[in-house]
């Protein structure tokens, strides 16, 4: 049995996924994470490879790997109905160049003319301008005689609402005005490979969105097709100009004008597109004679859903989203001095202890430990340990690994996963010696006279500052500093659940460090 999952599947998909987003049930993040990739000069670590930049592994999708993504996690952005899109592929209008009218036949039977595509979407039958106006082509020139079309030379600028030539060249081309990017779509999601197509298409209030999509409503204007294709253009047909005939199929109301010029038909104008159709042919009883020798062949376009521009997320094959975060230094939640390796999506993440689910704008699922002393410098990546003296866990110890560290704050933001936990030679689940102590996770301690937190390649050693409670900090310089976090006696916690949530979208990516130099602006895309 022949099957196949059609365009609109993945049209509907992205669309959910969109909605989804949107829905204020739901929260979801970009984030980044895995700070030392490479592992460190003691230990490589599970998930990690030492020529990680030079042969970055795919991600696995296991539900163990994607366990230890939550656990090497660091920073989270918000996506919120600003920060995604619906996308098609770009193409730009190139004066010299042919475009493909839209036809709801082609396919592998019938490919495109020009590109040769088996599907209307892969087709290059709209444009976008200089202008970042987008238009959809409606006549190119073409007919059964030059079925390629002609070469465009006017670039359409206009923003009426009915399909119109675009100069005075006489190229042959009819484009109809869909909409223009956004100037914020512009700046945030600007690509040499896609098209931003506004979110909210059938309920927005923009005004020039609306008068598009209400022109394109032909249950109101009787206004569904466009054009009429002439395959063929018969012989022996009544001469004149502009003789009304009827289109006729499963709608109504269709009209259009025909011109024959030695019994040859070489022009149609549809004069009212009608409404209802998803078939259609022309009647031409009115001007078909007894000298008729060859039968020609009219096929009229039929638009998507209503009409062009009623549904353009149909209209333009919306199969692919954007999915954008930055993250700066704007808070000291993102700090500039760690390196990540990872990129990913989760859904849902829940506050800590609860099964609530979080929806502040960002997140820290990093620990952190405020020092009030420190000797050395701490190493991005490294390994951490502490022997703790509190009964019961009276000479364990606590271990983690360095993501960031403030000099002027004097805080250590730190991750655990299970590579610490993990057997040290082979790096899984092999039994060894002192599995019973460093086998379990423990975590860090604030206690008068306990021991300093070191490094396991620095070297360095920083002392817990245990009277230490709060959100900010006043530095050295007397400089007033918002931490980001909540602290307790010098320690802080995740601000979610580690491991909560759904990780739906993972990247893996050569090491990158960041500095007070720069942002990260991210974006994801995503193909349904």
């Amino acid at each position: 049995m022949s099957a196949i999952v059609t365009d609109q599947f993945r049209i509907l998909n992205a669309n959910n996924f969109v909605e989804s987003v949107e829905n204020t049930n739901n929260s979801y993040y970009i984030f980044i994470g895995l700070s030392n990739p490479k592992g460190t000069n003691t230990l490589v670590g599970f998930g990690r490879t030492t020529d990680w930049d030079t042969n970055t592994p795919a991600p696995t999708d296991s539900f163990a790997y994607r366990k230890h993504t939550t656990d090497t996690m660091m920073f989270g952005r918000k996506i919120s109905s600003a920060n995604i899109r619906r996308i098609i592929r770009r193409v730009d209008w190139v004066s010299g160049n042919k475009y493909e009218i839209y036809r709801d036949d082609y396919s592998a039977q019938n490919p495109s003319p020009n590109t040769k595509a088996n599907s209307l979407y892969d087709a290059n039958y709209y444009v976008l301008n200089s202008d970042f106006k987008v238009y959809v082509c409606i006549d190119n020139g073409s007919t059964g005689t030059n079925p390629t079309g002609n070469v465009s030379q006017d670039e359409p600028t206009f923003t009426d609402l009915e399909p119109s030539k675009a100069g005075s060249s006489g190229d042959g081309y009819v484009w109809k005005y869909l909409f223009t990017v956004s100037p914020s779509d512009i700046v945030k999601f600007d690509s040499t490979e896609f098209i931003t197509v506004p979110n909210g298409w059938s309920t927005s209030t923009d005004s020039q969105i609306r008068s598009v999509r209400e022109n394109g409503n032909s249950d109101v204007n009787l206004n569904q097709i466009k054009h009429i294709y002439i395959e063929n253009s018969g012989v022996g047909y009544k001469n004149g100009s502009g003789q009304e005939v009827d289109i006729i199929g499963d709608g109504i109301g269709g009209k259009a004008r025909v011109d024959v010029v030695g019994g040859k038909i070489t022009d149609v104008t549809v004069s009212s597109g009608g409404k209802g159709y998803t078939y259609a042919t022309v009647d031409l009883g009115n001007i078909r004679t007894n000298a008729v020798s060859t039968s020609a062949k009219l096929v009229p376009i039929i638009p998507p859903s209503l009409g062009h521009g009623y549904d353009i997320y149909t209209e333009l094959g919306t199969d692919k989203v954007i999915c954008y975060a930055r993250f700066d230094d704007t808070t000291k939640d993102f700090p500039t001095d760690t390196k990540f390796a990872q990129i990913g999506i989760v859904k849902n993440p829940t506050k800590p202890d609860s099964s609530t689910i979080y929806f502040a704008d960002s997140y820290s699922s990093l620990q952190a430990i405020k020092f009030s002393t420190v000797t050395g410098t701490p190493k991005i990546g490294e390994e951490i340990e502490q022997v703790l003296t509190v009964t019961p866990n009276k000479d364990k110890l606590a271990r983690g690994y360095i993501a960031s560290f403030d000099e002027e704050t004097k805080v250590l933001k730190y991750f655990r996963d299970r590579s610490l936990n993990f057997n040290q030679t082979t790096l899984d689940h092999t039994d060894y010696s002192g599995i019973s102590t460093t086998g379990r996770i423990y975590q860090f301690e604030s206690s008068v006279g306990g021991n300093v937190v070191k490094g396991l390649e620095s070297s360095f050693t920083g002392s817990v500052e245990t009277g230490f409670t709060g959100v900010s900090t006043i530095t050295s310089g007397n400089k007033l500093v918002n931490l980001g976090t909540n602290f307790n006696a010098g320690l802080s916690q995740s601000e979610i659940n580690k491991g909560s949530g759904e990780v739906i979208y993972l990247d893996n990516r050569p090491e990158i460090t960041r500095s007070t130099r720069q942002k990260e602006d991210i974006k994801i895309i995503l193909e349904f």
